[in-house]
């Protein structure tokens, strides 16, 4: 376990129990859903009522920040169907130390929002669509607009965003034939396509990344592999899981949970949207920052706590355990 520095808990850097340093904060803002995506969503799945309030979150961040943190992504759940969404992006965007603010959103909400969010300092987003056909969208998504995704997506290719990604998660199936039409719909509106080995919160077959790779090579799209080195030395700090690949129309990212571990250069931190921090997306341990702020609880005693959750932080998932499918939590309810 990392010892908790004894002279200053709130400064950076901060490191979790392998000595890797955590520079990304995903912060959930609802585990409520406009869609019931299958992989993500189960039907039984009602939401915590008890949410940070827009100060509780700028506390949290600006906690994080910090202590080293320079990229916080917005999650849900469906983030955008908060209605003081622009307020929390506000506050958030003029953190200190904050480099990025960025939101994964379903895109239905973003014909109206892009452009006030973009206003708002909000520099990145990433766009869930795993399909361009209704019919399949209606299989995976039993709930949701699709017209008002697609609507969404093209205005927020119009809006100036830094960056944009398409984050497609792969069924076999259900959606792993339409890669190849993905890749040039997301190059067509100068998006970055990424795909996502289904990880085991919800239903359906996962397709490993080579797999893919090589079905996409076979249908014409040169593919090479990117140096991992091949970022900024700022993009390092606050890069996520994926690994890119150079076709000609641009790049295309794989995020390969099973088949090719993320974990050994994890750099992330997550709040779901009650406020108790989850170390690690596949497990259990957490501290509940919600309950500690509402009883008062000191900047210092936060970062302690937040320190202390961390010295408890795996050095990898345990997705492919036998069993630990059922223990644990929906992908709505970690916040992605």
């Amino acid at each position: 376990m990392t010892p908790v520095p004894a002279t200053d808990p709130l400064a950076p850097p901060l490191l979790d129990a392998q000595g890797r340093r955590m520079t990304y904060l995903r912060l959930s803002i609802t585990d409520r859903c406009n869609f019931r995506c299958t992989y993500c969503s189960p039907a039984s799945w009602g939401g915590k009522r008890d949410l940070l309030s827009p100060e509780e979150l700028a506390r949290i961040a600006s906690l994080f920040a910090s202590m080293g943190i320079r990229r916080v992504r917005l999650t849900g759940g469906e983030p955008l169907i908060r209605p003081d969404i622009l307020d929390i992006a506000r506050r958030l965007s003029s953190i200190p130390g904050v480099r990025h603010l960025a939101i994964t959103t379903n895109a239905s909400h973003l014909e109206s929002l892009a452009v006030p969010l973009r206003e708002a300092g909000v520099d990145q987003l990433n766009l869930s669509l795993d399909t361009l056909s209704a019919e399949t969208f209606r299989r995976i998504s039993k709930q949701g607009d699709f017209d008002a995704v697609l609507k969404g997506i093209d205005r927020a290719a119009e809006a100036g965003y830094g960056t944009l990604k398409l984050n497609v998660v792969v069924m076999r199936g259900v959606n792993d034939g339409e890669a190849r039409t993905l890749v040039d719909y997301a190059h067509a509106r100068g998006i970055t396509p990424r795909f996502i080995e289904l990880m085991p919160f919800g239903q359906g077959v996962p397709v490993p990344t080579a797999e893919l790779v090589e079905r996409l090579r076979a249908e014409g799209l040169p593919l090479s592999p990117e140096p991992e080195d091949s970022g900024s030395a700022a993009d390092s700090v606050t890069s996520g899981p994926a690994r890119y690949w150079r076709a000609p129309g641009g790049r295309v990212g794989f995020i390969s949970p099973l088949t090719q571990n993320f974990c050994g250069g994890c750099n992330r931190v997550r709040v779901a949207s009650n406020g108790d921090l989850r170390s690690c997306l596949g497990g259990r341990a957490q501290a509940p920052l919600h309950q500690l702020i509402r009883g008062g609880a000191t900047d210092v005693e936060l970062a302690r706590a937040i320190r202390a959750a961390l010295g408890d932080k795996p050095e990898g998932h345990r997705f492919t355990e036998p069993g630990n499918g059922a223990t644990l939590l929906s992908m709505m309810g970690i916040g992605g």
